[in-house]
This record gives C-alpha cells, sequence and structure tokens, in this order.
C-alpha cells in the first residue's frame, strides 16, 4: 500500500505516542498546520520537515518514499548529509537559495 507523506509522517507520529498537538510544539508549528500537512493540504518548509524527522526519528526518506523516484533518493541522501553537516548560517544561506531558485521555476 502506497502511502504519502502525510500519511507516512502520521503514522510515525502515532508510532511514537505522540498527539499532533505534542509534535507541533516538539516542532515549533501551530497543530493546525501540522494536521493540514498529514492531511496533504499544506507542504512543510525546509526547516519544518528537518524539524519533523528529527523529532520523530525518521529519514527524510521515509517519508518521501512514494514522492521521489529511486535515482532521486541517492542524491537525496547526499544533500542530507550536507545538510546535516553545514553550520546554522550555511543553512540559512543555502535556504535562502533554494527558496529563490524555485520561486524562479
Amino acid at each position: 500500500m502506497k502511502l504519502l507523506m502525510g500519511q507516512r509522517l502520521k503514522k510515525a507520529r502515532i508510532s511514537r505516542g505522540l498527539t499532533g498537538e505534542q509534535l507541533a510544539e516538539l516542532c515549533h508549528i501551530n497543530a493546525t498546520y501540522l494536521r493540514q500537512i498529514e492531511a496533504e493540504r499544506k507542504t512543510p518548509s525546509l526547516p519544518v520537515f528537518i524539524s519533523l524527522c528529527d523529532e520523530l526519528k525518521v529519514s527524510p526518506t521515509y517519508l518521501l518514499t512514494e514522492v521521489l523516484i529511486e535515482n532521486e533518493l541517492s542524491n537525496f541522501g547526499v544533500l542530507s548529509d550536507l545538510w546535516q553537516s553545514a553550520t546554522p548560517i550555511q543553512i540559512q544561506i543555502v535556504t535562502a537559495m533554494v527558496r529563490s531558485a524555485l520561486e524562479q521555476l
């Protein structure tokens, strides 16, 4: 059975024994926003996505399995490794660059 990102997120949250409100608080987001992400009505920003992965102790690949094709998964692993080794200022710069690039597409 294929699970979309929001469904995988909810499944991981429940398996960790967390309510939506608890996870939202841990990630410093609004519980309504979390419910919208789980319902596939909103897409989390990259910092929120990383926070969700961290708090749920799941890999980004787990949440995005149905979204990414196999080749993209290996590229995502490289990006994830780079992201984890980046300094906070590097993360801010890269986030701004990616956001700007995506707005141009």
